[in-house]
C-alpha cells in the first residue's frame, strides 16, 4: 500500500525569546521523531499520515488540502503523480521551488519565517523555525523511518 508520510516540527517563539540561550534550546530540540498515533493521524482516505510536533501557540497552525493530484501542506506542494515535493512561499509571486523526489526516500526541508499575531488586544511578532520530513512509501508505514534512514536536506529562507 502506498502512503504519503508528512512529519512537521514547528518551533515557535516571540520577541522575548530571541536570546542565545533560547536559540540553543531551540536548536537542541529534535526535528525527527518516531510516528505515534495519536498525535499522528490519517487523512485523504487513509493514504496520508500527518504527524505534527510543536506549533502549539497558534491553534490550527498547519493547513492542508487536496486538489486532484496535488496536496497542499503548510507551504509545501506534493504531486501525487510524480511524488515530487515543492516549496511555495505564499507571501511572494515566485513560482514553487522544486525540492526533489520523495518516492521511497525521504526529504527534509526547512524554512524560517515570522508573522504578526493579534491576541488579547495586542499585536506581536511570532517567529517560526519549520522542518518538514516527507516520504512517499510504497512499503506502508514504518514508525521509525525518520529516525533510522538518512535523508536529503534542503534549507529555504
Amino acid at each position: 500500500m502506498s502512503l504519503l508520510v508528512l512529519q512537521i516540527t514547528i518551533k515557535q517563539w516571540d520577541k522575548s525569546q530571541r536570546s542565545d540561550a533560547h536559540a540553543q534550546l531551540r536548536s537542541a530540540a529534535p526535528t525527527q521523531h518516531a510516528i505515534t498515533f495519536p498525535p499522528a493521524f490519517y487523512v485523504f482516505d487513509q493514504h496520508c499520515v500527518i504527524d505534527q510536533h510543536g506549533g502549539h501557540l497558534q491553534a490550527d497552525r498547519v493547513k492542508y488540502s487536496k486538489q486532484e493530484h496535488i496536496i497542499h501542506f503548510d507551504r509545501y506542494l506534493i504531486n501525487l503523480d510524480t511524488q515530487q515535493l515543492a516549496y511555495h512561499d505564499p507571501n511572494t509571486d515566485q513560482p514553487p521551488q522544486m525540492i526533489g523526489s520523495i518516492n521511497n526516500q525521504w526529504l527534509q526541508s526547512h524554512y524560517q519565517c515570522r508573522y504578526s499575531v493579534y491576541e488579547s488586544d495586542l499585536f506581536y511578532w511570532l517567529y517560526e523555525d519549520v522542518t518538514l520530513n516527507a516520504l512517499y512509501s510504497t512499503n506502508g508505514l514504518d514508525e521509525q523511518v525518520f529516525l533510522k534512514q538518512t535523508q536529503l536536506v534542503t534549507i529555504l529562507n
